[in-house]
């Protein structure tokens, strides 16, 4: 009895470490599943299910004093042949390619600027932190504020009549579309600039030092070594700048005076009116642009190189 109680023993010895490493096993292949399943979670309770919800939405009819829930295609038939939705987007396209274009010069330049012109770092940090003082106020706050310095007896037309340069007011300036477009650029700037300062800090000083020392001029280093490291920085801030401006609709309203039309507005004026399915059809169309703008900004910039 004794002899044959030692393998006994000698099996359960070795028993116990095989069904430690099986539960360390089972424990490494379903660790990222639960480190993922909180933020899985959260886009599906506040992502998913929303947009699946407006969907869905997009297909009922309507009258003027309820919904019925039903799946039919008269939201969509209405929205896509009605020329007055063709001309909101191109006017929509067209805020968000001016605001694109004017915050892309100005992010590049400062982000240049703070990234290989100030070589303190912390006047670096003191002069981004004075980029980021209009984002203290809310945004309704600093479009407002453009109304009495861009006005018909504003500040800016007072003082070009006081020097001499205008003889009368210019019209343009207040309730336009070039007012919508400043005040685009005034509220996503920071945007732009954000990204594009980050994917410059990163570039190694050594390539621009050897291309300084190859004979490059200041241009050629700018369009030949910093623009192409700076590309994925340029994308982010591309994405975040058209998204915003494509679902904005208060600037619009404010900023043109009820003159200039928008795809959020249309959205905004059609939910006043009780018409959800009308409204969510137009947000799906609207998501679908989006979407479709974004994936190409990314077939041509690859921004995991930036994560």
């Amino acid at each position: 009895m004794t002899v044959s109680a030692v393998p006994s023993e000698a099996s359960s010895a070795s028993a116990a470490p095989r069904s430690g490493g099986v539960r360390r096993s089972v424990l490494r292949r379903v660790a990222p599943y639960l480190q993922a399943g909180p933020l899985a979670l959260t886009l599906l309770v506040f992502l998913l299910i929303p947009i699946l919800t407006i969907v869905a939405v997009s297909f009922w009819d309507y009258d003027s004093i309820r919904i019925y829930p039903d799946f039919v295609l008269t939201n969509y038939e209405e929205l896509l042949t009605s020329p007055v939705t063709w001309k909101t987007y191109l006017n929509t396209v067209k805020f968000a390619a001016l605001t694109w274009v004017i915050t892309l010069l100005i992010g590049f330049t400062v982000a240049y600027f703070l990234a290989f012109h100030v070589q303190s770092t912390t006047w670096q940090m003191v002069l981004f932190l004075v980029c980021t003082i209009p984002f203290w106020t809310s945004n309704i706050i600093r479009m407002i504020s453009w109304i009495p310095f861009l006005g018909r007896n504003g500040l800016l037309n007072s003082g070009l009549i006081s020097a001499g340069l205008i003889d009368q007011p210019l019209e343009f300036l207040l309730f336009s579309d070039f007012a919508v477009v400043l005040a685009f650029v005034h509220l996503y700037a920071l945007f732009m600039v954000v990204p594009i300062f980050n994917s410059m800090m990163r570039i190694d000083r050594a390539l621009v030092e050897a291309a300084r020392d190859g004979g490059a001029s200041a241009a050629q280093v700018v369009w030949n070594v910093i623009l192409p490291l700076a590309k994925p920085g340029i994308a982010i801030g591309s994405i975040f700048v058209v998204t915003l401006v494509m679902g904005d609709f208060i600037t619009v309203r404010l900023m043109s005076g009820g003159q200039s039309a928008s795809i959020g507005l249309m959205i905004a004026n059609e939910i006043s009116l009780l018409q959800y399915p009308a409204a969510a059809a137009n947000a799906v169309v609207l998501l679908a642009v989006v979407l479709i703008m974004v994936v190409a900004m990314l077939r041509i910039v690859d921004i995991r190189k930036e994560l």
